[in-house]
């Protein structure tokens, strides 16, 4: 029995080498190195989201990725270009409803003015 717990207690240390964690407003991501069976390490990133519900009751939603070392390089070569991909092409500014306060979403207004209908510019022959 106690040398069951003692191995139960040594896999509990091997799973959770070293953490952190990022908050960022609902969300917060968890970052760990953990151990696989053979003592090898990989690291799960998790995000858990917080939902508030209409009687102040919450909960929250996980995803999980687990990232093995064989992916390590290309993982952070994609992750690299497509960080600077979107930095170079809307800078570090967010640009969102959640945080703009006045910011007001048109329909249609992610295409060129030339291309955008509203519905009121609908003829009944189109349908």
């Amino acid at each position: 029995m106690i040398e069951r717990i003692m191995r139960e207690n040594d896999m509990l240390e091997k799973e959770e080498i070293f953490s952190k964690v990022l908050r960022a407003g609902r969300r917060t991501y968890f970052f760990d190195v953990r151990a696989t069976k053979a003592d090898d390490y990989y690291i799960t990133i998790t995000e858990s989201k917080k939902f508030t519900e209409e009687d102040g009751s919450f909960h929250f939603k996980k995803h999980k990725i687990y990232l093995y070392k064989e992916d390590f390089s290309a993982f952070a070569e994609i992750l690299e270009e497509m960080t600077s991909y979107v930095l170079n092409h809307k800078g570090e500014e967010v640009i969102s409803e959640r945080h703009q306060k006045d910011f007001k979403k048109e329909y249609g207004s992610d295409k060129p003015e030339t291309q955008r209908t509203s519905f009121t510019d609908i003829d009944f022959d189109d349908i």
